[in-house]
């Protein structure tokens, strides 16, 4: 072991999770074996961005800095064996963005020391990274309280001579949410044919962007649920719920190089139909009563078992609609679900049914699709500073099950892009990412 034990970079009180404009204060902690002569030790404070063109390559093709302060620690001299203990403390920037990890760029900040020894001599460094949260407030997004609706109507062949359409309408309860909230879906399919469709499918989608020399834009599922088909001439609703995982917020306020998006996107595959709805995600939720665009819980619709001898008749001689919605069943969820008895625990869930086994006054919701795809940081809101999660670090998610869109898609639509337009597509089975 050489003369150098211990060097390393300690902040105050453990922390690791700084607001900005916030004080850092911590200390640079050094043991030796023996005397060690220098010509400075000095400590930075960075924070930057870094973004590639490559999955996890160091290669970085832009680079953006947001503040880069140093202080000068002992100047030259030598410090004798034992451990020595210096003091430091910055002043964040009030502008610093929150700290992000992805494949293609990060956002990272950190404390690096430096002991300058003399000519012909190695010189030690050491680094401790911290996150910054700039917290979200969804009540800053304009329209946030507004309904969150979406329709489209698709025309379509099928046995050859025969056409017929359906209309896709979906709905959530808000537009924006903060991690462990409860995202309510309701869908209404009207089949107008003669021909059942493919099951329908909701998926949570986060796209991120990447300013290299080119934007890179990348897609990952973060929950999806499958319901039932839709038969013939029926018309059908689907209600689901996602909880809202540990998740990065949206935008990142203060980085140019690297955007996140939400979208909840509702589809089916046959007839071709694929409705997206933007979706935000904060620190700060929804103060404000939500304007759900979907009726109130009703008695669920009586559905015969068969239809009347006229009605099949008449189904079988030509088009005849059943404007009477039916219920849709979940089929699949695609992450662990949660049990019915854990609805309480969960923020805005309805209460379950009376344990004495009585009527409850509205039915039972269907239940919870759990998804547990994360990254860096999440940190709940609180009226104190900052601090970490009681769990440890949220590593950055797998990347290597996502799916890429076959269409170009821009910016998303907060910063000014038509995200709408470009997103009616369906995601394509994974082949790397869109360059444009």
């Amino acid at each position: 072991m050489g003369r150098v034990q211990l060097f390393e970079v300690c902040l105050s009180h453990g922390r690791v999770v700084y607001s900005p404009g916030e004080p850092l204060a911590g200390a640079v902690r050094v043991r030796l074996a023996a005397p060690l002569p220098f010509r400075a030790i000095r400590v930075t404070c960075t924070g930057s961005c870094r973004v590639s063109n490559k999955a996890n390559d160091a290669a970085w093709v832009a680079e953006e800095g947001y503040f880069n302060s140093a202080l000068s620690l002992a100047d030259k001299g030598s410090l004798p064996a034992g451990e020595h203990s210096f003091p430091f403390q910055f002043l964040l920037p009030a502008t610093a963005p929150t700290s992000f990890e992805g494949p293609f760029g990060k956002i990272v900040h950190q404390v690096r020391a430096t002991i300058d020894t003399p000519r012909f001599s190695k010189d030690h460094q050491c680094s401790r990274v911290f996150y910054i949260l700039s917290p979200l407030n969804l009540n800053s997004i304009p329209d946030i309280e507004q309904p969150n609706v979406a329709s489209t109507t698709r025309k379509f062949s099928y046995k050859l001579v025969k056409t017929g359409s359906v209309v896709l309408t979906a709905s959530t309860d808000l537009r924006g949410y903060v991690v462990g909230q409860v995202l309510r879906l309701q869908a209404d399919i009207e089949n107008q044919s003669g021909k059942d469709t493919s099951p329908v499918v909701a998926s949570l989608l986060q796209k991120v962007s990447y300013k290299a020399k080119r934007w890179i834009y990348d897609v990952r599922t973060i929950a999806e649920v499958e319901g039932a088909s839709v038969k013939a001439w029926r018309r059908a609703q689907w209600q689901e719920q996602i909880l809202v995982p540990a998740l990065p917020q949206s935008a990142l306020p203060g980085c140019s190089l690297i955007h996140v998006d939400y979208y909840l996107q509702v589809s089916l595959k046959t007839p071709e139909a694929i409705v997206t709805l933007p979706v935000f995600i904060g620190n700060i939720a929804v103060n404000q009563v939500p304007l759900s665009p979907r009726p109130g819980p009703g008695p669920p619709p009586v559905v015969p078992s068969a239809p009347p001898q006229e009605e099949a008749e008449a189904v079988a001689s030509g088009p005849h609609f059943f404007s009477d919605p039916v219920s849709l069943s979940t089929k699949s969820h695609s992450q662990q679900q949660q049990p019915p008895a854990a609805f309480g625990s969960v923020p805005g869930a309805p209460e379950p049914h009376p344990p004495d086994g009585s009527p409850a006054p509205h039915p039972l919701p269907p239940p919870l699709c759990i998804s547990t795809g994360a990254t860096v940081p999440y940190f709940a809101e609180g009226s104190g500073g900052p601090v970490p999660t009681t769990s440890t670090l949220i590593l950055p998610p797998e990347y290597s099950s996502w799916g890429y869109p076959y269409g170009e898609w821009g910016p998303g639509a907060w910063r000014g892009g038509g995200a709408m337009g470009p997103l009616q597509t369906r995601l394509s089975p994974c082949r790397g990412p869109t360059i444009l």
